[in-house]
């Protein structure tokens, strides 16, 4: 249950503001509390007016989608939901045309990403390295004029407990709720001293060059693991182009498993690759750490600062999950915790291509202390001291192990991964070196990432600060 905040209670003016509305919905939403603590500030400005103007504010319109698979005939595009990721590898691709004929679908760098459709109010602050990339028309693009605000301060704000409960409160509709341009052309932005402005731009802007840096990073690991174990095919595997497994003849075919899938010609000459070179079977390396999946546990909600936050397998991909705790008895905090360098694999669902089944994620020490992650993970940890977490993952987040791990997936509606057929997968070994070369460059990546999931924090703090004290 959601109780109103005694420290700003609900006052009989805005009942009457209101015309004596009496559900609770728009004065427990945090919008109304927000917006009445804005208008106590010295100075705002609405955000239209701190934004490009005549086209400020904006969505793409609907479009055609073509999609295609060569991305050089494509654009990297992104969903609603895209624009959370922290590794933007996975990308569909656009058709150039598609694009050519609707610019408004491109994106520039600095711009703050707004979901507009269905789950409103989720907020990304385009990178450097998305500049040109195209995005959904259920995104709202917010484009700062420089010479009136600086881009990560408005990015902040918008961000903020201030900004986010009034963006969401604008919705409308009965099914699929949205909001327009229009909804958020007024809402308020504080405004302060040129200084306090510029800190807060430079913590977004520095958190937004580390998390550039750790997507370089990572996709640098794994081309170098594959370039040093005299696998250079793998790293730009191009699996669409490859022919389709219609038919294929099998040998030594065991009642381990009849499904057609386990035995793909695509995925065995993947595994075929490796094992030609030096390599170790998965289930080896995990033999005295972990190759399981989770547990099941019952989910109990809990309120704000109790329980645990539980990160399910869509957000364990995502820059910063959504806060949803649960209540475990210290006995229990065994099922949701993993330990340090584990990596998550998703081992649960359809097959279908954006499907996230088989896509790994790496949980650094920052993660490990701060979450649980719900059983629905395969979880791999090395038991191997020569076979880092962080080398392993370098070749788990890759586009072959990712279709290698789909083609072992076994059950008849949401499916998982195959216990036998997943610790026979062959893992690339390349020599001690170049193992912990690439070890390092992971760690490194995730301690970027890290740091810019403080500066971030640290942005917001500052920001709140800055508007509780003008408003006094």
């Amino acid at each position: 249950m959601k109780l109103v905040n005694t420290d700003n209670p609900v006052r009989a003016g805005w009942l009457i503001e209101q015309s004596a509305r009496l559900d609770a919905a728009p004065y427990l939403s945090g919008a109304y509390e927000a917006r009445k603590l804005l208008e106590r500030l010295p100075r705002t400005e609405p955000l239209q007016a701190v934004t490009r103007q005549g086209n400020g504010i904006f969505h793409a319109g609907r479009v055609s989608r073509r999609w295609v698979d060569n991305p050089e005939h494509g654009v990297p595009f992104f969903s609603s939901t895209d624009i959370l990721e922290a590794d933007y590898s996975f990308l569909p691709y656009i058709a150039r045309s598609v694009v050519e004929e609707n610019p408004r679908l491109t994106i520039e760098r600095d711009w703050t990403l707004i979901t507009r459709s269905g789950t409103i109010g989720r907020i990304s602050y385009a990178r450097a390295d998305v500049d040109g990339y195209a995005c959904s028309e259920h995104v709202l693009r917010v484009a700062p004029r420089r010479e009136k605000i600086l881009p990560g301060y408005l990015n902040a704000f918008l961000q903020s407990q201030y900004g986010i409960p009034i963006i969401v409160s604008q919705a409308s509709g009965s099914i699929i709720q949205h909001i327009e341009p229009s909804h958020i052309a007024d809402l308020p932005v504080p405004r302060f001293d040129p200084e306090i402005e510029e800190r807060i731009h430079e913590l977004i802007q520095g958190a937004a060059d580390l998390r550039t840096g750790f997507q370089e990073s990572m996709q640098k690991a794994t081309q170098d693991l594959f370039g040093s174990a005299g696998l250079p095919e793998l790293a730009d595997l191009r699996w669409p182009d490859k022919p389709r497994a219609l038919g294929f003849p099998v040998n030594g075919i065991s009642a381990m498993s009849l499904r057609a899938l386990n035995y793909d010609e695509r995925a065995r000459e993947i595994q075929e690759s490796i094992a030609s070179v030096a390599n170790a079977p998965l289930g080896e390396i995990c033999e005295k750490g972990e190759l399981e999946r989770g547990n099941r546990f019952k989910r109990i909600e809990a309120g704000p600062g109790n329980g645990i936050p539980l990160v399910g397998q869509r957000q364990a991909f995502w820059v910063r999950p959504e806060e949803r705790r649960i209540a475990l008895k210290k006995s229990e905090l065994k099922l949701v915790k993993v330990e340090d360098e584990t990596i998550l694999v998703a081992a649960r669902g359809l097959l279908t291509e954006g499907a996230l089944i088989g896509r790994a994620a790496f949980i650094s020490k920052n993660w490990q202390k701060t979450y649980g992650f719900s059983e629905d993970f395969l979880r791999v940890r090395s038991g191997d001291p020569e076979i880092s977490g962080a080398y392993l993952f370098a070749y788990m987040r890759s586009d072959a192990s990712f279709r290698v791990m789909r083609s072992l997936c076994a059950g008849t509606g949401p499916q998982d991964i195959h216990a036998i057929l997943r610790r026979q997968v062959p893992i690339p070994l390349c020599p001690p070196a170049d193992r912990e070369r690439i070890a390092n460059t992971v760690r490194s990546a995730y301690r970027d990432r890290d740091e810019a999931d403080r500066l971030e924090d640290e942005a917001l703090r500052l920001l709140d600060e800055a508007v509780r004290d003008a408003a006094r």
